[in-house]
């Protein structure tokens, strides 16, 4: 009975495990494009305090950087759920 149980099923293990595959891609991707943005408002603030920049570009910047972060936490939540 078990191993009748394992043949029917196979096929929904292996669409289960693929999902789960995407599903870990996703949330690798989402870490890294973090990781670079983080690393991004840190060569920002760099160049602000050697001042390469001024105050109005450096906030220009900066709230983009922060919106592209914000959305990138939103989707984190919404793989999350």
């Amino acid at each position: 009975m078990f191993l009748l149980d394992d043949i029917l099923f196979l096929p929904m293990n292996g669409v289960l495990w693929i999902c789960n595959e995407i599903h870990d891609a996703a949330e690798q991707e989402l870490h890294n494009e973090s990781d670079a943005i983080t690393a991004q408002l840190q060569k920002l603030y760099t160049l602000l305090e050697a001042g390469d920049i001024g105050e109005s570009e450096f906030d220009v910047l900066e709230a983009e950087l922060l919106d592209r972060l914000d959305a990138i936490q939103e989707r984190g939540a919404l793989l999350e759920a």
